[in-house]
């Protein structure tokens, strides 16, 4: 028997033998798939014996949209934890951000036992909540990452402050803006105006700029469809005046709107935010058509949201959020910066 098996039959037997005088009976309350009688969190038995038995953790990370660009950093990171602790990790979800396809996704998951422990980026916040509970239930260890999900019954989040990032992004957009800009306009894009993660970022957009005396226009949602985003954004400033300044609330939209920027010939005369780095936000930047874009370490989501699961699941240690941070990636450090495609 490894240490580890032995030092969970010790904490079982303890925790067997307390339930047992609590409730003056032989019977365990708890359903044998996970749960328990208190709401507290009780690792399915599916999980502990294949624990015991020195399996390899089968991780999965659940995204709202592999398709998009920033996917591609975060399964990299993904890969690299699985190949360090020896987990069976995959990148899943549906092509799209089709929440209805993430929850069945889970919940096939869920019902054929296939999986140790899971992180889910929410294609939609309140679609995905009572699935996360669904696997919270089962005894599933499940975590957010990437986008938070505070009102479910997630155990941590592993990602940047969506909400914190979006208000320094206004406030470094301000800055950036020069003269008088009472009664001008900042237009707002999003690949998903409906996603969770948009709504939490375009809320920390809008405090950053309380007092800017600029007329925030959007968010406008975009899709992410390359060309079909690049006509959303030409049609939405062909039909506003007085712009002053833009902003991308993610990697996609960041691309296509700068590529307006830059075609239009305003980029001297208009201020740009974005988010992420893909290699295009890297050359908009240094055209100096994008002022900065912020950086949540992607790779990092991938790595982080793997370690924190296996540890809990292999050394029991307890799940924790993981703030993986907001880097301004500039002209001046844009040498030094890692791209996220």
């Amino acid at each position: 028997m490894s240490p580890r098996t032995l030092l969970r039959s010790l904490a079982a037997a303890t925790a067997a033998v307390a339930a047992l005088a609590l409730t003056g009976c032989g019977a365990v309350t708890a359903a044998d798939s996970g749960g328990s009688s208190d709401g507290s969190f009780k690792l399915a038995s599916y999980i502990q014996q294949r624990i015991d038995d020195d399996k390899p953790m089968r991780i999965k990370l659940s995204y709202h949209d592999p398709s998009l660009a920033f996917a591609t950093p975060i399964s990299a990171g993904m890969k690299r934890a699985g190949k360090e602790l020896g987990a069976d990790v995959a990148l899943i979800g549906p092509t799209g951000g089709d929440a209805a396809k993430q929850v069945s996704e889970i919940q096939t998951l869920i019902q054929q036992k296939a999986v140790d422990g899971l992180a889910v980026s929410s294609a939609s916040s309140d679609a995905l909540k009572p699935v996360i509970s669904q696997a919270y239930k089962a005894g599933i260890p499940i975590i957010s990452f990437n986008t938070d999900n505070p009102d479910s019954q997630q155990m941590g989040f592993v990602g940047q402050d969506l909400k914190g990032s979006g208000k320094a992004q206004a406030e470094e957009l301000r800055k950036q803006l020069k003269g008088d800009v009472a009664g001008k306009s900042v237009v707002v894009f999003s690949v998903d105006t409906g996603a969770g993660w948009s709504h939490d970022r375009f809320s920390g957009f809008e405090a950053g700029m309380k007092g800017s005396g600029l007329k925030i226009v959007g968010p406008v949602n975009v899709g992410n469809e390359p060309n079909a985003a690049y006509n959303t954004v030409e049609s939405t400033m062909s039909g506003q005046s007085g712009v002053v300044a833009v902003a991308g609330l993610d990697c996609c939209s960041t691309t296509a709107a700068a590529k307006w920027v830059a075609q239009s010939g305003h980029a001297d005369s208009i201020a740009m935010g974005g988010f992420d780095l893909l290699t295009q936000t890297a050359e908009y930047v240094d055209k100096g058509v994008l002022d900065f874009t912020i950086s949540q370490n992607p790779s990092e989501q991938g790595y982080k949201a793997v370690q924190v699961l296996h540890d809990f699941l292999v050394k029991g240690t307890k799940i924790t959020g993981v703030d993986t941070g907001a880097q301004f990636i500039t002209r001046a450090n844009l040498a030094d910066a890692t791209v996220e495609d």
